[in-house]
């Protein structure tokens, strides 16, 4: 009789706990807050103690306190465990609970934190599993008991970490999101040096230079910078030149398109969102400005954002305070803003589409990047440059361009710019069978040209035979390069006879003679 009455208090106390749980959950939109309130609940309900909450460390199979009671920072920077080391390496690689009667006479419970000092204990330690992964563990300390109450408490724990397994889950989320950002601007940093610098981005131009000057006297400052020009001109290289110039170099640089997302999610993205906030929104998350806390934050296409983002975005700028979406708590960060945009500011003020005081407020330090149809004098050196990435990255050896393809890009008007010329090249080098970028190995849309004989139709593109001369003229015309202007030579060499080779030269209009000298800065660009 006395069993089942301690039996149905027990039923009553676990079904309270639960309860007091699940309220929990619901109010508290801080998940390590949440985690510290139930571990608080069980050890003074339910007489556990020493709670522990270990999450698998992105991409490993390392075991880390995320969460605990009673441990100080130092023990829980011990607590880390491998898949099968102690009793939480064998619950998380297995996937099931266990529980050990007496620590002191159990030889694979290792104390990893050195916090106990090997009193007689039990010890519970279940898997927490999210999408039938096991992402976590969960485990406490209770006095030596009976093996029924030691299994009754193991089902008790092991149903708390069902439970909580979703908010467990959106910690881990967050942890990867922190790491992987982390990890991304550490390999930039060692990875690139200071190829953001200034002096290191490539173009001589006069119409660059101004640029250049601009980024170096606003990099050591905290102003916000606009960044202007067209699509693909390399408004986010200038922006990484001014972060890695800058004292904020060693924190985080965080991109965003503002033009890549739905309105509905834009809000979400930059300033995060606290749980329940939305359908789908089951677990607190940062945003984009709580990220780049202490660092640069690019906002790339600023001039596409809503109405109602631009209200809350200048707020920001204002007071760098903000509250997560459907939150009230304020939170406060230290972000440098630099935007970017294609489109026009302007016509977006005179048209109601952007507000007149945000613009003011982005627009502290503008600074315009020309076009690439402006820089004509850097195409070449932008080339070359693209020719050495891209025989780096697909392992080819390019070591030239030949005179048909730099007239090609010489005179087309690139209306994609830089990244479009980047394009060109990485699609000439896959293409080249000769270790040189011909005329041919270019993209359709700059084979219209005068210079190359292609007879250039407005809008409608080269014809056959135009397409077909420009090649021939191009191959003869390396022939007689690779000789010196020696016909007979270039007519063994393309397998054919002077006669043959004679008669194209004249109906090409090609002058021999002009390729008896031939000097390395001869109308092509050598990368020897």
């Amino acid at each position: 009789m006395k069993t089942d009455k301690r039996q149905e208090r027990r039923a009553k106390l676990e079904l309270e706990i639960l309860y007091r749980i699940s309220q929990a959950m619901a109010h508290r939109h801080d998940v390590k807050e949440l985690l510290n309130e139930v571990l608080d609940i069980m050890e003074t309900e339910m007489d556990f103690s020493r709670g522990t909450l270990t999450l698998r460390r992105p991409d490993t199979d390392i075991f880390a306190i995320e969460a605990s009671h009673a441990l100080s920072p130092d023990e829980k920077r011990k607590g880390q465990y491998r898949l099968g080391e102690g009793i939480t390496g064998r619950v998380a690689k297995s996937g099931k609970s266990k529980y050990v009667p007496d620590i002191t006479k159990d030889p694979n419970f290792i104390g990893r934190t050195g916090s106990r000092k090997r009193a007689s204990a039990a010890f519970l330690c279940v898997p927490i599993i999210h999408q039938r992964r096991v992402i976590g563990t969960m485990s406490v300390d209770l006095p030596v008991a009976s093996e029924d109450d030691l299994k009754r408490d193991l089902r008790f724990l092991k149903l708390v970490a069902d439970i909580l397994a979703e908010g467990v889950a959106g910690i881990r989320e967050q942890l990867e999101e922190r790491t992987s950002l982390m990890a991304e601007n550490e390999r930039l940093r060692e990875q690139l040096g200071d190829r953001y610098h200034p002096d290191s981005i490539v173009g001589n131009c006069s119409s660059m230079q101004p640029v250049y000057n601009l980024v170096r006297q606003v990099a050591h400052s905290t102003a916000t910078v606009l960044i202007r020009g067209e699509s693909g001109t390399g408004k986010e290289l200038v922006a990484r030149a001014i972060h890695y110039g800058s004292p904020r170099k060693d924190a985080p640089f965080i991109c965003v398109n503002c033009a890549s997302l739905p309105e509905n999610l834009i809000e979400s993205e930059l300033f995060g969102h606290e749980k329940g906030a939305f359908t789908g929104a089951t677990y607190q998350r940062q945003g984009r400005f709580e990220l780049a806390n202490g660092g640069t934050l690019f906002l790339d296409e600023i001039g596409d954002i809503s109405p109602t983002v631009q209200v809350r975005l200048l707020r920001v700028l204002q007071e760098q305070t903000f509250e997560r979406v459907g939150g009230n708590k304020t939170v406060s960060v230290n972000v440098r803003i630099i935007a970017a945009t294609s489109s026009n500011l302007e016509e977006g003020i005179s048209d109601g589409r952007f507000r007149e005081d945000l613009y003011y407020r982005l627009n502290v330090f503008p600074i315009h990047i020309p076009p690439l149809r402006d820089r004509r004098s850097d195409i070449m050196l932008l080339a070359d440059h693209f020719v050495q990435k891209y025989n780096k990255v697909h392992g080819n050896k390019v070591k030239r361009i030949s005179t048909a393809a730099i007239n090609m890009m010489a005179i087309y008007h690139w209306p994609g710019n830089v990244r479009e010329l980047e394009n060109c090249i990485e699609r000439a080098v896959l293409t080249s069978a000769d270790a040189v970028i011909h005329g041919y190995n270019m993209p359709p849309s700059l084979q219209t040209s005068d210079e190359t004989d292609t007879a250039m139709v407005p809008d409608e593109g080269a014809s056959l035979q135009a397409m077909m001369d420009s090649y021939q003229k191009e191959v003869v015309i390396d022939a007689l390069k690779r000789h010196r202007g020696n016909a007979t030579a270039a007519a063994r060499h393309l397998q054919t006879t002077q006669r043959v080779l004679n008669y194209q030269i004249k109906r090409l209009g090609i002058t021999p003679k002009n390729y008896r000298t031939l000097r390395r800065n001869d109308s092509q660009s050598s990368l020897l």
